[in-house]
């Protein structure tokens, strides 16, 4: 339909037509369809001018609590709900997930992303995908790409070399992309190696579409775009908010004065009225607020993750002991993140009253501290002291004040006031138990040393009042994982020398190593590792096995509950290859899954691990390669709590690089054909010269000569005087080195 429109229409319909729609062409027949903010929630602006008052809706369990679930089947049931809520409210495109990675833990962002590793991040954000668009609504993956910080992020250059970005911050965009083909993909605001997301040809054009076969629409974070006939040119297609008269005109002018190939505005045009005509075929729907609700409650128990239980003072007895709730954020929680993800809930739970109905014992609450209060409250202190010295059991509510898009972290540290309530109360009862609410980890040492028990409860939307007393009182018995490490304080994290920059500009400068791939390459101790979380039961792992297929690696490992009671394991493996020719972290995140098992009852867990994620950028051939090896699979409860370990040989993709008169001696030798033709080369000169075969044949002929030559480029070595090489015969050389 978009050939029917002039170049001032196809100009318009590539540009919103508010704050929330596209652009209507009645004489097309094309409507205006919404696009509205995600991703844990449908955030509808309600009416008025407050951007961020929306419409009630299911606040579900932010990305940083869902992802702890490590359990894609969860993540599709979420988002065939939230496909129902879209429908409910006329949404045609929801604008999520969130899967960038969460490089520093100071990411103002994080509680809106999975993880620190691109496999957990992809496979959790391609069930997501799926569930939502299997009810007629559209996802917007995003912030495309290497958007992981808020500090100065409507410009900062991201800058960062090819094999980190291609394994570590493209890795997950590929998967769902490839997987489950988004609706639209939506670029970032940041710059990439000096381009601005909204401007990057080789992004959003060559990688996006022509390498993944990408074929929905990208549309611009809002605000995003800098130069509409730029962004056209790179692949993006619907610039939003909208209306944009003067950059409509511009694309029109551009286009007329032949600065713009007309062909690429009618590309744009014609994916706008494809992305409109799809949202015409959903039906309209409803949605049961009171399931939803239950839903949420079950991702946000299943989010929950057991850091420590000393002495089982975990889960709490449904009567017969007393029980301290102590900290404001029991009464008050803090549920979700600052920004354009806010949602108005249709309901909300809190901890203390659902602690309450829990238990037929005495509850005594106190709040500790004022809900935005940071500095210590002597009376409020005082009370919550006495509250615990005349209980049983004490129960500590603590977390982080505020994340919000817009602004990154200064600290991993508590406030004072939530520091000062754990001593308080820990030096007053021995039976403490710690809960925190935070969108980002938070550092634990050494207050956790005082305490016997703590519980990560993340931001766990509006049910997570309920599920925390599920998870304390054991009706659920916790299988949360971390997502992403907890280091022991901000100085050791990969990121920090280069976090967040400065000028403009930030340098990824811990390469691939990002996460616990970084505290693994350095050996260094951490509070608790990446994929770590306690059951009220126990596990046992037997003897793992593996087998190369034609596309990857099969592993199966048998797992036991070995407890009394009924519980969930997360089975996670990891792939090494020692000896690699490459720099590689010593283990790495390549398949899981999250399997319940009954108490007694032992469960063969079969692994599959893809082909395709065991191969690494080679940056010389510009593509994918997987290494040939005997390759190490390390089965565990953590990357650190590793239970079987097995071996196999994996067979090497045909991977060789060309030979060129600037590849090294070594890098000759080293190839079986550029040996074989550059040992003929030396022996013909070396006969040539005669009985002492000149200066450079004898050198090469010697193994501790030919040790400090082997870094030297061909073409040099045919310069220097006496060498066995002629610059005349490199080129004889290189071609039949390649042919």
């Amino acid at each position: 339909m978009s050939s029917e429109l002039s170049t001032a229409e196809q100009a318009a319909i590539t540009s919103g037509g508010d704050f929330w729609h596209t652009s209507a062409v009645e004489s097309a027949g094309l409507p205006a369809v919404t696009l509205t903010d995600g991703p844990h929630g449908v955030r509808m602006q309600a009416t008025g001018g407050d951007l961020l008052a929306g419409v009630p809706a299911t606040c579900f369990p932010p990305a940083v609590a869902s992802a702890s679930t490590w359990d894609p089947e969860l993540l599709r049931r979420m988002g065939e709900a939230l496909g129902d809520e879209c429908r409910a409210q006329d949404v045609a495109v929801l604008l999520g997930p969130g899967i960038n990675l969460k490089r520093s833990p100071l990411g103002g962002r994080n509680f809106e992303y999975f993880s620190e590793d691109p496999i957990l991040t992809g496979v959790l954000a391609t069930a997501w995908v799926r569930g939502l668009q299997s009810k007629g609504v559209g996802a917007s993956l995003k912030h495309f790409a290497v958007n992981s910080q808020e500090t100065d992020r409507m410009r900062i250059s991201a800058d960062v070399d090819e094999r980190t970005l291609r394994e570590m911050y493209l890795r997950a965009f590929q998967r769902v992309v490839t997987q489950s083909q988004p609706w639209t993909v939506m670029c970032a605001y940041n710059k990439i190696n000096g381009v601005y997301a909204s401007e990057h040809h080789w992004l959003l054009t060559e990688v996006l579409r022509d390498e993944w076969g990408f074929e929905g629409l990208v549309v611009s974070d809002w605000g995003a775009v800098v130069d509409r006939v730029k962004a056209i040119a790179a692949g993006l297609d619907l610039t939003m908010p909208g209306p944009d008269p003067e950059g409509d005109a511009t694309l029109r002018d551009a286009v007329e004065e032949g600065l713009l190939d007309p062909g690429l505005l009618r590309a744009s045009a014609e994916r706008v009225r494809k992305l409109v005509e799809k949202a015409g075929q959903r039906p309209a729907g409803g949605y049961d607020a009171a399931a939803h609700h239950a839903l949420a409650r079950e991702i946000a128990g299943r989010s929950i993750v057991l850091l420590k239980n000393e002495g089982d003072l975990l889960p709490l007895p449904g009567s017969g002991v007393s029980i301290a709730v102590l900290g404001e954020f029991a009464r008050t929680p803090r549920y979700q993140g600052g920004g354009s993800s806010q949602i108005t809930p249709t309901r909300l739970d809190d901890a203390l009253t659902q602690i309450q109905s829990a238990t037929s014992a005495g509850v005594t609450f106190a709040p500790g501290y004022t809900a935005e209060g940071v500095e210590p409250d002597e009376a409020l202190l005082a009370e919550a002291v006495a509250a615990a010295q005349g209980s049983d059991i004490a129960v500590v509510f603590v977390g982080s004040v505020h994340e919000t898009e817009g602004a990154d972290r200064d600290s991993l540290e508590l406030p004072a006031s939530h520091l000062a309530l754990i001593e308080r109360v820990a030096a007053a009862n021995p039976r403490t138990v710690v809960v925190l609410s935070n969108g980002a980890v938070l550092a634990t040492k050494p207050w956790d040393e005082s305490v016997p028990a703590l519980v990560e409860g993340w931001l766990l939307g509006q049910a997570g009042g309920s599920a925390l007393a599920d998870v304390l009182f054991g009706r659920v018995n916790p299988s949360g994982r971390l997502a992403e490490t907890i280091p022991l304080k901000l100085s050791d994290h990969p990121s920090y020398l280069d976090f967040p920059g400065e000028h403009g500009h930030v340098r990824y400068g811990e390469g691939i190593h990002v996460g616990y791939r970084g505290f693994d390459a350095r050996e260094q101790a951490v509070a608790y590792p990446f994929g770590f979380g306690l059951s009220y039961t126990t596990f046992s792992y037997g003897a793992a096995s593996a087998s190369a297929t034609a596309t990857g690696v099969e592993v199966r490992v048998p797992v036991t509950n070995t407890g009394r009671r009924d519980g969930r394991e997360v089975v996670q493996a990891y792939v090494s290859l020692p000896g690699s020719r490459v720099r590689r972290a010593p283990r790495e995140l390549k398949a899981f899954a999250s399997v319940e098992i009954p108490a007694g009852a032992t469960t063969e867990v079969v692994l599959t691990i893809d082909r395709d994620d065991l191969a690494y950028w080679e940056t010389r051939l510009g593509r994918w390669v997987v290494e040939g090896g005997t390759y190490h699979v390390a089965i565990g409860a953590s990357s650190r709590d590793i239970r079987s370990e097995v071996t196999l040989e994996v067979p090497a993709d045909a991977d060789r690089v060309p030979l060129t008169a600037e590849s090294s001696v070594g890098e000759w030798f080293a190839d079986p054909r550029g040996a074989e033709l550059l040992g003929a080369a030396f022996a013909a000169a070396t006969a040539e010269a005669g009985a002492d075969g000149g200066q450079m044949a004898a050198m090469t002929a010697d193994p501790a000569m030919m040790m400090m030559l082997g870094s030297l480029p061909l073409s040099r070595m045919a310069k220097f005087p006496g060498s066995p090489l002629q610059a005349s015969q490199l080129a004889k050389l290189i071609s039949e080195a390649n042919g």
